[in-house]
């Protein structure tokens, strides 16, 4: 009994110093993030922010799959750990990994075919700005091809609850980020391609950095060829749960933003991406909690202790939704306000599409 209390209790402290991890970094990047934004859309422009925001949402939209399987790979390593079986790990680790490949594979043809139609023939891109908007599309597609085949380094980094290295990466990405600004007023080249290959550049950085940290620290982090169709399938059925939900919600977001340009063009995409920044900042709020939980959660279901994983559940959803609520509603209240005084031009409709991406939040964290 007093091993038991034990365990819960470094368990618990676990669950605490991580979140306050993450919460430190949310803080830093979250003002680096509002600070950005503020200047990036200055300097840009409406309308090339605008182009930016759609262009990155035609290749998300392809990326619903992936989202579905970060959901499974994430789930079943974490529960390997639980069970504490290093030879099942590395073989689940192994099919993710080759899985995600394909996946990669898939959403690039989807790009280059479907997407570039759409490009061509549906987006409204103002005079002169096609070929930058084609060059930002294939940066974008790259960066998300790499992205994909990283989703069971990071997974792995989660599952074993290292959010410390997790929370400094992070911080480092949004000071690149920072760093891309003063690049960006320097440089007399066209601003929208320099910040689009700035950004793909950065990505691809952090990116390698998980995968060497995740190679020289985690034995299941290093490829075989082996296609392991008995790990794989359950991890597909798992997935398939997912699969309606994430193509929901890519249908209400990227969906939305698609259908904002071709009614009503790019100055509509960047009131729109002015909502998705703040609602990102307020959601990372609950995330945090989500996050350094979620691996406690399914530990717990793999050590068949569910009782601890029924009260952690419970206990997140409140919190979660406690804090969503105390940010909410001043920023409600005061959008117009907090917009005037963050961004240097507010652009229209910015406000409406703030307050109702932050009361979807509300009752969608339910």
């Amino acid at each position: 009994i007093f091993r038991e209390m034990s365990d819960t209790t470094a368990n618990n402290k676990r669950i605490a110093k991580n979140t306050l991890l993450l919460y430190i970094r949310m803080f830093i990047s979250m003002a680096v993030s509002l600070y950005t934004s503020r200047i990036i859309l200055k300097t840009l422009g409406i309308e090339d922010y605008g182009i930016y925001n759609i262009v990155g949402g035609v290749v998300a939209m392809f990326s619903f799959i992936n989202a579905t399987m970060s959901t499974a790979t994430s789930r079943f390593l974490t529960y390997e750990l639980g069970r504490n079986d290093m030879q099942k790990l590395k073989e689940t680790f192994n099919a993710a990994f080759w899985v995600h490949v394909i996946i990669a594979l898939i959403v690039l043809v989807l790009c280059e075919t479907i997407g570039l139609w759409f490009l061509n023939y549906k987006m409204v891109i103002p005079e002169g700005r096609e070929l930058a908007t084609h060059i930002v599309f294939q940066l974008s597609i790259i960066s998300t091809v790499i992205s994909i085949t990283q989703v069971p380094y990071n997974a792995t980094l989660i599952s074993h609850e290292k959010m410390d290295i997790y929370a400094y990466v992070e911080l480092a990405n949004v000071f690149l980020k920072l760093g891309i600004l003063f690049i960006l007023v320097i440089l007399p080249f066209d601003k929208l391609i320099v910040y689009g290959i700035l950004t793909l550049f950065v990505s691809v950085s952090i990116m390698m950095f998980y995968r060497i940290y995740g190679i020289k620290h985690y034995e299941e982090c290093r490829i075989s060829m082996k296609w392991q169709s008995e790990i794989i399938k359950p991890m597909l059925t798992f997935s398939a749960w997912d699969f309606y939900g994430n193509m929901a919600v890519t249908a209400r977001t990227q969906g939305v933003s698609m259908l904002l340009n071709v009614f009503f063009g790019p100055t509509l995409n960047a009131a729109a991406g002015v909502a998705t920044t703040v609602q990102n900042s307020v959601m990372a709020f609950a995330n945090n909690v989500t996050t350094a939980v979620k691996p406690q959660i399914v530990k717990s279901c793999a050590a068949h202790e569910y009782a601890r994983m029924t009260s952690l559940i419970n206990n997140s959803c409140k919190l979660n939704f406690l804090i969503l609520s105390l940010l909410m509603v001043p920023l409600c209240a005061e959008i117009d306000y907090i917009l005037g005084i963050w961004l240097h031009e507010v652009p229209p409709f910015a406000a409406i599409f703030c307050v109702l991406t932050l009361l979807f939040n509300l009752f969608a964290n339910m």
